[in-house]
């Protein structure tokens, strides 16, 4: 039996994670490739876990001063752990999203929301939540004509989209596709305050390497290929 080494990596090598009782997985790259990075000076990194999606909008935007919020203690102690691993300063806040109470609005908020119905993980994350809720909670810390971004399954992408569509303009989708002809994940930008229309793109395949492994953003992979 092989035993798995005690750290991994994301980006082709670029960020490092520590083995814990979260890992995390392609959707923290293509989420935070997907972020916008130009005039962005603070993030909100919604159910921030062990830190995968702050860890990689780090690598894209060196200068962005991050904010992670979660739940779980345990979850923030090890997303300490892996920012120092790093060399990089987090913001972390042990609170619930769904009842923090706090004025502070950021450029951008981010989050991976817990879309998963059923039998809750052991890693003390929020599951079977109210989608519409944790969306405009995320919303509602986003600074007027900021962003919001997320990763969700297909099959909640009718409740998100409501939600955004009262508050937000400028909507982005970009479809993720696995071995199917459906797609599994999408990824979704939309602007606070603004009232310009949706933009939805023929998507990637979810292994697509210049992405996962090169350290493309979206922006310049859509653009190699001529999409934009």
């Amino acid at each position: 039996m092989v035993e798995k080494q005690e750290i991994f990596t994301l980006l082709g090598g670029k960020v490092q994670i520590m083995r814990g009782r979260y890992n995390p997985t392609s959707d923290a790259v293509w989420l935070a490739s997907f972020c916008p990075t130009d005039k962005i000076k603070t993030a909100l990194d919604v159910g921030i876990g062990t830190g995968g999606i702050s860890l990689c909008l780090n690598y894209y935007n060196p200068n962005i001063s991050t904010t992670g919020i979660d739940k779980s203690s345990e979850m923030l102690t090890e997303c300490e752990k892996n920012a120092k691993l790093n060399k990089i300063k987090l913001d972390l806040i042990k609170a619930d999203i769904l009842t923090w109470r706090t004025e502070k609005t950021y450029d951008l908020v981010v989050s991976n929301p817990p879309y998963f119905k059923g039998t809750p993980a052991k890693h003390d994350a929020h599951h079977n939540v109210d989608l519409t809720v944790w969306v405009r909670k995320c919303i509602a810390r986003v600074k007027p004509h900021g962003y919001f971004c997320t990763i969700i399954d297909t099959k909640v992408l009718s409740e998100v989209i409501s939600e955004i569509n009262s508050k937000c303009g400028d909507v982005t989708i970009l479809p993720l596709f696995g071995s199917k002809n459906t797609a599994e994940r999408v990824l979704i930008k939309c602007r606070l305050g603004s009232h310009g229309g949706t933009t939805l793109y023929s998507g990637f395949p979810m292994n697509y390497s210049p992405v996962l492994r090169d350290g493309l953003t979206i922006e310049k992979a859509l653009a190699r290929l001529n999409k934009i």
